[in-house]
């Protein structure tokens, strides 16, 4: 309720400040106010759509790094940190640019804006999930381990039944946290030409000359998408937790 209050206030704050500031372009109760607002909305498809596949590739890529720095050859454990350092030095921006224009020159092989955002965010959010399923791994007492022994599990169906499940439950603010992440990094992506909400901002100011009010709908717009997964993580955290009880 206080985020609400918040919300409609702010609302309020901006009808009051329309007489010296340029809100008509935004305002839903002209035509060329909603026209402008169904614009800027329309790109939160992409967002969301980039955003998601993004984290269910690094969450996947970041588990299969995560494992090797769980094993006790060193050589292993050193391909982990290897990947990891060289992967959280390169800054997001830098690597989008790259994946984009660098990689198919290398391999030949064309990606358009979608892919190419979804490519260079999961790549970059995976050494980050490697270390947030590292730490929750090891956080699993060994006595869990001692105990798939003990009824002849593999190491395969140790971790996917015993060892994933209870680590998943540790790690699931940190899991949301970075879907938050990713939904904020995936505004970068406009540099490259992708219709998702910032790109779409920045060109309905290039239309309307009104920067500080269409940014400011898309701070709001960030926000509303931010809450609403917030919750979602909330939530999935609390069935989690009473379905252990």
């Amino acid at each position: 309720m206080k985020r609400i209050f918040v919300l409609l206030s702010l609302f309020v704050f901006l009808n009051g400040c329309s007489g010296n500031w340029g809100w008509y372009v935004v305002d839903p109760t002209t035509t060329n106010g909603a026209n402008n607002l169904r614009f800027m909305i329309s790109g939160a498809y992409n967002t969301i759509l980039m955003s998601v596949t993004a984290i269910i590739i690094s969450v996947i890529v970041g588990l299969l790094v995560a494992l090797p720095g769980l094993s006790e050859k060193k050589g292993w454990r050193a391909f982990n940190r290897t990947y990891v350092e060289i992967v959280r030095a390169v800054p997001i921006l830098v690597l989008i640019l790259w994946v984009y224009y660098g990689l198919p020159q290398l391999s030949g092989i064309t990606l358009n804006v979608f892919w190419a955002g979804v490519l260079a965010l999961a790549l970059s959010d995976s050494a980050f999930q490697a270390e947030i399923f590292r730490g929750g791994i090891q956080s699993i007492a060994k006595g869990q381990y001692e105990a798939a022994q003990s009824i002849s599990l593999n190491y395969r169906d140790t971790m996917r039944f015993i060892i994933l499940p209870q680590a998943i439950r540790r790690i699931l603010p940190a899991l949301g946290n970075q879907l938050v992440y990713m939904l904020k990094m995936s505004s970068l992506v406009s540099v490259i030409g992708m219709q998702e909400l910032t790109r779409k901002a920045n060109e309905l100011v290039v239309s309307e000359y009104r920067p500080l009010e269409i940014y400011t709908i898309l701070v709001l717009e960030y926000l509303v998408l931010i809450l609403i997964v917030s919750a979602g993580v909330r939530w999935l955290e609390r069935r989690l937790n009473s379905s252990e009880i």
